[in-house]
């Protein structure tokens, strides 16, 4: 049998894990390459010989998805595998026809044959967008498991966006971990909380050895889903979270419709903030794709740490990247703090933007009095950090899960906006545990 040429498309995350779960052993298959979109400067890079495999000694090179076409005529591609998330699905059909019409097949790969799984039982949080609301829902669900004295790590979506080589198998203890890692903003997003709580976490590339690590100190295993794809882990109790404010892109988003389809639980979130019509209409939607899923209803109630410094003041307002950006938010936390707290004006940072934050503006339309969080390395960190100092306000409002005043320099004064999961109707969390997992 001949052997049939894989291109993998991703964003390294899934496309990675795809690869190493399907095609690294498999002799029917060589991926001749991955393209790479999403996230900056993780194209022009190799996929090492310490991850790839024996049957790929030199690595597997990693190029834009700009250059799909040619890629695909250039190595005489068979099968193109699309590989990352939060996608709408006409965006995937486009892809879909665009490799048709290059001579290659198109797949995506179902949970059968991507799915790892694990000794201990797994609880896994997903959602059907981006910024829903995962990871005060994961938070919530690691308390409740400190409470009963349950060992348990909690492993999150892939983030590496440096050295691959050095990430196969990451654990985060403690602060010291996120510089020996050379995390960026987006990682530090989601791994501080946890450490801050004494949860341990892990991520890395490699899923398989990542999980083996995990079980020898866990209990339960918590899967801390990244964007709206599906989990890693074949899951004992699946939580998927859903958003009023963006109805109908629970049944329009990939992979997030494939995620409320096998969802044991849903959350819809912001439910205090959100129009009740919103709320209910979503509650509709999910009944018509998965009649036997339990509904609950939250809120994420905002504190801030400091009111009096933005109270009556100009602010410049910092919102988590991706939920503004693939995400396609146009305000977060920061904002209902800001209304909340009774700000005199919300100043329009887009003028005084440099580099690639003022690119980001250029390409996310919808965008306009906030700052999205972008921080995918050293240079974009300092673009952030000089953007958010010349823009002329009284004070700075930080609604970024990371505390950005840590590794930041800012010229004006900042408030933190934290927030966490509250269910205010249907089952609590404590009982889906007992159910699904006997805890």
């Amino acid at each position: 049998m001949r052997v049939r040429k894989v291109l993998i498309m991703g964003a390294a995350g899934r496309d990675f894990h795809n690869f190493n779960v399907f095609f690294r052993t498999n002799k029917q298959y060589k991926v001749v390459c991955f393209t790479a979109t999403q996230i900056p400067n993780i194209d022009e890079r190799r996929y090492p010989p310490a991850l790839a495999g024996r049957a790929y000694p030199r690595g597997i090179p990693i190029y834009p998805e700009s250059e799909l076409k040619h890629l695909i005529q250039k190595f005489n591609i068979d099968v193109v595998v699309f590989s990352y998330s939060d996608i709408a699905h006409t965006y995937v059909m486009h892809k879909a026809s665009e490799i048709i019409a290059a001579g290659a097949d198109f797949w995506l790969l179902g949970m059968r044959s991507s799915i790892l799984r694990s000794k201990r039982p797994v609880i896994s949080v997903c959602a059907v967008r981006t910024g829903c609301g995962k990871s005060q829902t994961t938070r919530c669900i690691c308390d409740i498991l400190h409470c009963k004295g349950i060992r348990f790590s909690v492993i999150r979506h892939p983030m590496p966006y440096g050295d691959l080589k050095k990430q196969i198998v990451q654990k985060y203890s403690t602060l010291k971990d996120l510089d020996k890692y050379d995390c960026t903003i987006e990682e530090r997003e989601e791994y501080e909380p946890h450490i801050l709580r004494g949860n341990p976490i892990f991520a890395g590339v490699d899923y398989g050895r990542i999980l083996m690590q995990a079980e020898k100190i866990s209990d339960v295993i918590v899967w801390d889903g990244g964007n709206n794809d599906l989990p890693f882990y074949r899951p004992d109790l699946h939580i998927v979270v859903a958003d009023p404010f963006r109805v109908s892109h629970e049944t329009t988003y990939h992979p997030g419709e494939a995620n409320l389809r096998l969802a044991c639980a849903v959350i819809i979130n912001k439910a205090k903030t959100a129009p009740r019509k919103n709320v209910d209409m979503l509650r509709q939607n999910i009944r018509k794709v998965n009649p036997s899923a339990v509904i609950m209803e939250a809120s994420s109630p905002i504190t801030i740490d400091k009111p009096a410094l933005i109270r009556n003041k100009r602010v410049i307002i910092i919102e988590d990247g991706p939920t503004l950006t693939h995400g396609g938010m146009s305000f977060g936390a920061g904002v209902v703090a800001a209304k909340k707290y009774r700000v005199k004006k919300i100043v329009d940072p887009r003028r005084y933007a440099v580099g690639s934050i003022k690119s980001a503006y250029n390409k996310f339309r919808h965008l306009d009095n906030v700052v999205p969080a972008l921080g995918y390395g050293e240079k974009q960190m300092k673009e952030l950090e000089r953007s958010i100092n010349k823009t002329p306000a009284d004070a700075i409002v930080i609604a970024t899960p990371v505390d950005l005043r840590k590794f930041m320099k800012l010229n004006k004064p900042a408030v933190k906006v934290d927030y966490e999961l509250k269910i205010i109707k249907g089952p609590k969390l404590e009982t889906l545990l007992k159910k699904y997992l006997r805890i």
